[in-house]
């Protein structure tokens, strides 16, 4: 029960509890434990690792050290749209530059954030391997290729 109100309080840390129970008394299982502790809560909060950390005793900054080496791992909440923008060779010779530019300013948001209603997150990437399709982007898993800046509206009017 609050102490303030006297409603029901949810435990942040039930999903947390459950992934490490899956993974108790299992050697080497950091990396998927941080997996699924995303998958639950789309990033991984600064507290649950905290609570990760003493659970498995581990060091938080040696967690630390493991979600920041890895690029899959993220501390900010994300949109539900990834927004992924190919700036490789390829398609900066073909416009990504203006197409990043013209999704910061639609978003109101700067590459590598998310949008405070946590819709998109921008995401400029190395390569999509559609060099064809220069300047290429992927939202999610569709990926949308030979595009302008005058298109952007477009492929966010689709999510």
């Amino acid at each position: 029960m609050c102490e303030c109100c006297g409603g029901h309080v949810e435990n942040k840390f039930a999903p947390a509890e459950v992934i490490l129970a899956k993974y108790e008394g299992i050697k080497g299982s950091l990396i998927p434990i941080l997996q699924a502790v995303q998958d639950e809560y789309g990033y991984l909060p600064e507290d649950v690792m905290g609570y990760v950390a003493e659970e498995i005793d581990i060091p938080l900054s040696r967690i630390y050290g493991v979600i920041t080496f890895y690029a899959q791992f993220h501390l900010k909440p994300r949109g539900k749209n990834i927004i992924r923008i190919c700036v490789g060779t390829a398609c900066h010779v073909k416009g990504a530059g203006k197409i990043v530019t013209a999704f910061e300013e639609k978003l109101g948001v700067k590459a590598g954030e998310t949008t405070p209603d946590l819709k998109f997150t921008i995401e400029p990437i190395a390569c999509v391997g559609a060099c064809g399709l220069a300047p290429v982007i992927m939202v999610n898993h569709d990926t949308y290729g030979k595009l302008s800046p005058k298109m952007v509206r477009d492929v966010l009017d689709n999510y």
